[in-house]
């Protein structure tokens, strides 16, 4: 039954976008959290793409063999050591500012080692990507025959270290661990 207040007052109309709003922010809140949930997935995988890129380049600069102990041979397939045809490469080809061939084929052929193990465990992650940043912009200059393709390569490897430089290396990471561990 109707009042006479119910005819001077009528039900306010809810316009659609009053009626959308709510709707809107739930979808909001859960691609946030979505989001949120992706986001060390995300940096493991930034962190693993260019950690493949400089290890791979680090195993073709190096020798494989084998050496005898007590009668037995062991078998190694890579060691911390260049080529020959590494140090033919620093020599003639790409021309490092400041160092010498051949301390800069020990040195790059370390780094391209050693710094993405780091970088891909998330061990010492900044430094490691920072190294890395540095690194990627001496293997730019010094390789002034590098083709357009390879240069957008470095520009994508620059970017991805520099996001893991300045976001961190996020929750799947050994910096992370060990930053709970120790807040304990």
């Amino acid at each position: 039954m109707m009042t006479a207040t119910d005819l001077l007052n009528p039900p306010l109309q809810r316009s659609f976008w009053a009626k959308l709003t709510p709707a809107l922010e739930k979808a909001d809140a859960l691609f946030h959290k979505a989001a949120d949930g992706l986001t060390p997935v995300a940096d493991l995988f930034a962190r693993y793409w260019v950690a493949a890129a400089f290890f791979s380049s680090g195993l073709t600069k190096t020798i494989t063999g084998s050496f005898t102990l007590f009668g037995h041979t062991f078998h190694y397939p890579l060691s911390v050591f260049p080529a020959e045809s590494t140090f033919t490469l620093f020599e003639y080809e790409y021309q490092v500012p400041l160092l010498p061939p051949a301390l800069a084929a020990y040195l790059g052929t370390a780094a391209e080692l050693l710094l993405p193990v780091f970088l891909l465990l998330g061990l010492g992650t900044r430094y490691a990507a920072f190294a890395l940043f540095v690194f990627n912009i001496v293997a730019v200059v010094s390789y002034p025959e590098l083709m357009e393709a390879g240069l957008k390569d470095h520009q994508v490897w620059g970017l991805l270290l520099l996001i893991t430089l300045c976001h961190g290396p996020g929750k799947l990471s050994l910096d992370h661990l060990i930053s709970r561990l120790v807040r304990r």
